[in-house]
């Protein structure tokens, strides 16, 4: 698939997407929209499966009569071979291109249908390994919904306006990269982030700064055993990393439910198979889901000064005990620094987005820093972004970069790329060069003026541990010298030429008769 292609597709799901445009707000609709792009491709990988399994006897997928006897048993065999290979089974009836044709009919009404076949995608997962990743995929694809319409009628109509749309599209499965529609999807997220609003950084992180986060836990591999990341989202960040490398498996954990939901479709979309990836649902920093695990790769983007609980208890927690001190209750940006810590391998690789305070406030926060910097050394890099490149905020953000064992030990690399971006209409955003230029500076670690430098821990000491970037990249400009005896020539030539100007003035007064002004 060409890159022109690509985008047709793009624009192609965009668009019906749209039709839902109206009805309901931007995260709602994204639900449906996702939803059904989700359903047509399980079903033409679950044909494109079957054909494969079926074709040494000459039989159509298609044309299975589901119920004689010769037909159940061909089915059986499918559905064991399709469980263990793809984690689900589809009947043909239940294909997306079935319905799709049924409810193109006049007449035919497929609500009741449609809601039964995505329960079965789910029921034919129980009692297997798959059973938890698409454990109530479908539960926000609400086909009861008055958002999708006041009667029955309606939302039958809608919905099959949608199906019917997306049934012209060919994903192509067999004749490209499985991520070619995992792209597309993620081109969808984008679109809907942003339109959502505030609600976009619970689920997406902006392509270019996940970009640089991957490249940098990547710095000097191939490939990685694992990636993982705490508030996963959609997913976007873990899949990211494997552009760049080649990843074994993908952790992660999300607590909003709907947010969970999406990431497990995206990796599935994306080509992840069902044993390679384990994403958890539930609050990371309350109850860690893969508290024994160690980590090559870790990377995040956790909600900005969020409130935790902070309770005392946790003290005795392995992830906090070391610190002494908890992050405060109203900003957890140190809490989760101290969570992915504890996750991360000790020849691994940790980048996170935190806001600039979390570089420079004082109290617990400050005693953190200090015991990472100066007690364990794993802080290897602090790289400040420019402002308004996130969705639903505007304030400047910062990545920082830690490793338990550091090749550069003596020096931590500030970077400030604050400068480095394109004003955007609603937000600014990082070109290819910024990008470039960040991981560059990031692998190099080269002092370059008012952009880089690598301070000693001495002089981090000698600023009581404030990581405030300024403090170590000079980015003041110096106003140019000025020229004063140029400056007085030019005044002197300015007023010579006024009173030329005004001996001409009072000239056309005395002409006039009038009393000159000057």
């Amino acid at each position: 698939m060409t890159d022109e292609q690509k985008k047709k597709l793009e624009q192609k799901l965009w668009d019906i997407a749209n039709t839902l445009r109206g009805k309901m707000n931007a995260d709602e609709f994204r639900d449906y929209a996702l939803g059904f792009i989700f359903y047509k491709y399980l079903s033409e990988r679950m044909h494109l499966y079957a054909t494969k399994v079926l074709e040494q006897d000459g039989i159509d997928f298609l044309k299975i009569d589901e119920a004689s006897e010769t037909g159940k048993a061909y089915l059986d065999a499918v559905s064991q071979a399709s469980i263990d290979a793809l984690g689900y089974f589809l009947k043909p009836s239940e294909l997306f291109s079935q319905i799709a044709k049924r409810g193109s009919k006049p007449g035919q009404f497929i609500l009741a249908d449609l809601a039964a076949i995505l329960n079965n995608i789910q029921k034919s997962t129980m009692g297997t390994e798959s059973e938890d990743d698409f454990d109530n995929l479908f539960e926000d694809l609400d086909l009861t919904s008055s958002k999708l319409g006041r009667t029955e009628d309606a939302k039958n109509a809608l919905i099959t306006k949608i199906l019917v749309h997306l049934d012209q599209i060919d994903f192509e499965l067999d004749r490209s990269e499985s991520d070619v529609l995992g792209d597309a999807y993620e081109y969808l997220i984008g679109q809907f982030a942003s339109g959502a609003g505030k609600k976009a950084g619970e689920f997406y992180t902006p392509q270019q700064v996940s970009t640089i986060l991957a490249k940098i836990v990547t710095t000097g591999k191939t490939r990685i055993k694992s990636v993982y990341d705490p508030t996963c989202g959609s997913g976007s960040l873990l899949l990211r990393v494997s552009k760049e490398v080649e990843v074994s498996e993908f952790y992660g954990q999300e607590m909003n439910r709907t947010t969970y939901n999406l990431a497990r479709m995206n990796m599935i979309l994306h080509g992840v198979h069902y044993r390679n990836f384990d994403l958890r649902q539930e609050d990371t920093l309350e109850h860690p889901q893969h508290p024994d695990m160690r980590f090559e790769a870790v990377v995040a983007n956790p909600p900005f000064s969020a409130n935790w609980s902070a309770n005392p208890l946790l003290l005795s927690d392995d992830r906090y005990s070391q610190y002494g001190r908890l992050a405060p209750s109203s900003k957890a940006d140190f809490a989760f620094v101290q969570h992915m810590l504890h996750q991360l391998d000790e020849n691994g690789t940790m980048a996170v987005i935190l806001p600039h305070g979390a570089l420079f406030r004082g109290g617990a926060e400050g005693h953190i820093r200090q015991y990472l910097i100066k007690e364990r050394n794993w802080l290897d890099a602090v790289i400040g972004l420019p402002a308004n490149i996130f969705y639903g905020t505007t304030i400047p953000t910062c990545i920082m970069v830690f490793k338990k064992c550091r090749e550069e030990p003596d020096d931590i690399l500030f970077v400030d790329a604050s400068s480095c971006f394109e004003k955007g209409k609603n937000q600014n955003n990082l070109r290819r060069s910024d990008i470039d230029r960040i991981v560059t500076a990031f692998r190099t670690r080269v002092d370059e003026e008012r952009f880089s430098h690598r301070a000693g821990l001495d002089e981090i000491e000698e600023n009581d541990f404030n990581l405030n970037i300024p403090r170590y990249v000079d980015t003041f400009e110096a106003e140019p010298d000025i020229d004063l005896a140029a400056v007085t020539a030019s005044i002197k030539s300015v007023e010579a030429e006024m009173s030329d100007i005004d001996a001409s003035i009072r000239g056309f007064c005395k002409e006039l008769g009038m009393e000159s002004p000057v």
